[in-house]
């Protein structure tokens, strides 16, 4: 059992900053973040999951049967992520890419301590034999310096970003997925490319910080599980349960922002009224749709919203939203198992394009295209998409931050590519001007 205890903060913003730089002497640490931003309907401003009173740790085959007895065990707060690569436990499918990262295909922990912002509110709730921690911990957190620079220093080896598939080697893939897309074959798949690092030393938790500074995602996420990190900017939510609400928001559909006020209108409108990227993005809502109407009571399953244009800093979105009921006693694992992976991060028919996907990438997605987020002990949950992401194993020194989209029988392969730059421009430019 937690006892939870709420103090009213006069700065949140700060107290957020100083509660991150104290989470560093933690080896397993959670930190979902909205930043703030309302729309999305999240439970929490923020949330750190700190420490760890039970684990689970364990590769694709029978996952997620081990999820399911894992919350049996410990019907708790826990918080996680689930690695693309379980799509081979529910289908006949495998991953034979190259798998520098090593990370686990599943990984969760039920926290020692769990801080969550809300609004001025910050909630400690802890297990009833570490509530004497409250207030030290506390004052801990509130006497934790922190100093953000607007310039980041150089103080780590400098980082020497790679591409895994060259431009020729991508054009000539982009050319055989074109072949299953004429033939048939699939409407619409996902093409993923690795940006990696090797011999690369960084500070995590200072490289997080100036990634979340510049694009201030609605769902990024702060992850350390011993030497395994995933620094998040991911602007979409997979899948979110609400007692008997149930709600994915698919992405397709992205374009730069604009240098002057004009410009950016300009790159808004022609998104929101650009065929192709609405036919990527319908075709997604609907095998959502599909989805979802698995376990969903039947006539619930509805489409919210159509691609709508979102604004973030570095880019413009379609965002659809799909709304279901599902019987109150569903089983919350069962609904993830029924959904994933998630259907902006495969295409459509969904086995097919996982399968033609595969074929043609050069590295393991791993927990690039999974999902992370948390169970709270009802069994309601939220899950982002792992998008715009550097993945990293401290004890290997490597880096990585793959990319992708969507390719379509209109796709063409050099507006494509430069999508790809787009998306790893942020990630880029964190690395390699502030490392």
């Amino acid at each position: 059992m937690r006892k939870t205890y709420r103090f009213k903060l006069e700065s949140p913003g700060r107290f957020k900053q100083q509660l991150f730089a104290w989470s560093r002497q933690f080896d397993q640490v959670v930190c979902l973040d909205s930043n703030t931003e309302n729309s999305t309907g999240a439970a929490f401003d923020c949330a750190f999951a700190l420490g760890s009173l039970a684990s689970l740790a364990t590769q694709a085959g029978t996952a997620f049967q081990a999820l399911k007895d894992f919350r049996e065990a410990h019907p708790d707060w826990m918080f996680g992520y689930l690695g693309y690569d379980l799509k081979n436990e529910l289908e006949n499918l495998s991953s034979n890419n190259t798998d520098v990262l090593g990370f686990p295909d599943l990984h969760f922990v039920v926290p020692q301590r769990l801080i969550i912002l809300k609004g001025e509110i910050c909630s400690f709730s802890y297990p009833e034999d570490l509530i004497d921690l409250i207030i030290p911990d506390l004052q801990g957190i509130r006497a934790t310096l922190v100093d953000m620079p607007v310039e980041y220093t150089n103080t780590e080896k400098s980082i020497r970003v790679r591409l895994r598939t060259t431009k020729d080697t991508y054009f000539e893939r982009f050319d055989k997925i074109q072949h299953h897309l004429q033939r048939g074959d699939i409407y619409e798949t996902n093409f993923c490319q690795e940006f990696y690092a090797m011999d690369a030393t960084i500070d995590p938790w200072r490289i997080y910080d100036h990634l979340n500074a510049i694009a201030e995602a609605p769902f990024s996420t702060f992850v350390r599980f011993d030497d395994h990190y995933i620094l998040s900017s991911s602007p979409e939510r997979y899948l979110k349960r609400n007692g008997a609400r149930v709600i994915s928001q698919p992405i397709k559909g992205t374009a730069k922002r604009g240098a002057t006020p004009e410009e950016d209108l300009a790159l808004k409108e022609a998104l929101e009224n650009n065929p192709k990227e609405r036919s990527e993005n319908i075709m997604i809502t609907d095998l959502v749709r599909n989805d979802l109407s698995q376990l969903a009571v039947p006539g619930t399953v509805q489409v919210e919203a159509l691609c709508e244009l979102h604004s973030f800093k570095q880019v413009h979105q379609l965002i659809s939203t799909v709304a279901a009921e599902v019987p109150e006693n569903t089983n919350s694992v069962a609904l993830i198992e029924a959904t994933f992976p998630m259907g902006s991060m495969t295409g459509a028919p969904k086995l097919a394009a996982m399968q033609i996907a595969e074929a043609q990438e050069d590295f393991k997605r791993g927990v690039y295209s999974g999902a992370i987020g948390y169970f709270d002990p009802k069994g309601d949950f939220d899950f982002n998409v792992v998008i715009r992401s550097i993945l990293y194993n401290a004890q290997k020194g490597y880096l990585s931050f793959p990319v992708g989209g969507a390719i379509t029988a209109a796709a063409n392969a050099k507006d494509e590519y430069e999508e790809c730059l787009l998306k790893a421009k942020a990630m880029r430019e964190v690395l390699e001007n502030n490392s």
